[in-house]
Parts: structure tokens; C-alpha cells; sequence
């Protein structure tokens, strides 16, 4: 059974692959649909973005599809920046430019102050309309300078406290088990493992 990734993000894809590999699904990216039309994430909330992508994705497709939208959501800052997480410096700016602003934001601004998580929806559409959510969060702090070359976005920025180390420090297999993405895919496998066997997840 073919299960659409609501991306053309080769990494993405790639990583979503390898985590969903076992429920027996032949994932593929939207490059083997080419005449699906660009999707305007516009939605007040990230459930909003990821229904509206998944849900676009199976009626376009006619296949099952899976689309995720996640974003990092800072308390001090009202949980900002939240759905504009990878626009927040603008439109055309980069992560480096994103992590300067909120670091410049919450200059001087103490630790018991810089509480933070990163939030994910996952998204699951069949061609018959339906459609499944999961969410998952991951609780940290917000540190006051980058630390770690891996990951990618906030995560040099993002504190883990049980582990003392930013996502950008950790190991992938760590970062992956106890990130807000990893959470939201393990519930969003077993809706998937569901529709597999012909059901409708609980």
C-alpha cells in the first residue's frame, strides 16, 4: 500500500521512511506527483497545516497520504513563535537568522524565564476523506547561545533538562526517541498500522 509524504523534502522523506519501514507501506515523496499544487500553510494552529496538507495530498493522489507541521512555541513569548517557527526572521531568511531573533528577544531574560517546547501534529488522510491526527511535545529551555552542529532550525537553542544538552548536541537516536516529531510518529504508527489491516484506528 502506497503512503504519500505531503513533502518534497528528499531528507524528510527519507527519515520518514526508515520510521515507517516496518508497517510494510511504500512511502513516497509528492515528486511522483507532480500536479499536486503548492499548499499555503496558513492555518492558526500547527493541526490546522497538517490537515490541510494531508487532507489536499489524498484527494490529489487518490492514496493515503501523511503530512506534519511543528514548530518551536517559547512561554516568555506568549508562545511565540509557534506556527511562523521557520519564518520568524521573515520571509527568505535562514535558521541562523530565525535563532538571532529569539536569542535577541530574550536577552537578559533568566533562566526560570526561557521555558519552551517544541510541538508536533502529524496528519494522517485517506482518499475517502478521513482524516487521523497525533500530536507530540517535548518540554525544554531556551539557552542564552547556540550549542551543538547537529539538527537543524532551534535546536542548537533548545535545552533538554534531563539530558543537559540541546537537541543540537544530542545524538540523533537520542534526539529522535525523545523529540516532538519522534512522539507524534509513534502514535501516528499505530493509526497507520490500523488502516494497514483494513480497520479504522481507535
Amino acid at each position: 500500500m502506497e503512503l504519500v509524504l505531503a513533502t518534497r523534502n528528499p531528507g524528510k522523506v527519507r527519515e520518514l521512511s526508515q520510521m515507517l519501514a516496518p508497517l510494510g507501506y511504500e512511502v513516497v515523496s509528492l515528486d511522483r506527483y507532480p500536479g499536486v499544487p503548492e499548499i499555503v500553510e496558513d492555518g492558526a494552529t500547527f493541526k490546522d497545516n497538517a490537515v490541510k496538507k494531508a487532507a489536499t495530498v489524498a484527494r490529489h493522489t487518490g492514496r493515503l497520504a501523511l503530512a506534519d507541521d511543528s514548530g518551536l512555541e517559547v512561554d516568555y513569548l506568549g508562545g511565540a513563535p509557534g506556527v511562523y517557527s521557520a519564518r520568524f526572521a521573515g520571509e527568505g531568511h535562514n535558521d541562523r537568522a530565525n535563532n538571532e531573533k529569539l536569542l535577541n528577544l530574550l536577552s537578559g531574560v533568566p533562566a526560570e524565564k526561557r521555558s519552551a517546547r517544541f510541538r508536533c501534529v502529524v496528519a494522517v488522510a485517506t482518499p475517502d476523506g478521513r482524516v487521523f491526527t497525533a500530536e507530540g511535545t517535548c518540554e525544554g529551555v531556551i539557552t542564552t547561545e547556540p550549542r551543538g552542529e547537529g539538527g537543524f532550525g532551534y535546536d542548537p537553542l533548545f535545552l533538554v533538562p534531563e539530558y543537559g544538552k540541546t537537541f543540537g548536541e544530542l545524538e540523533p537516536a537520542v534526539k529522535n526517541r525523545i523529540s516532538h516529531r519522534g512522539r507524534a510518529l509513534a502514535l501516528a504508527r499505530e493509526i497507520l498500522a490500523g488502516l494497514r489491516e483494513g480497520g479504522s484506528p481507535d
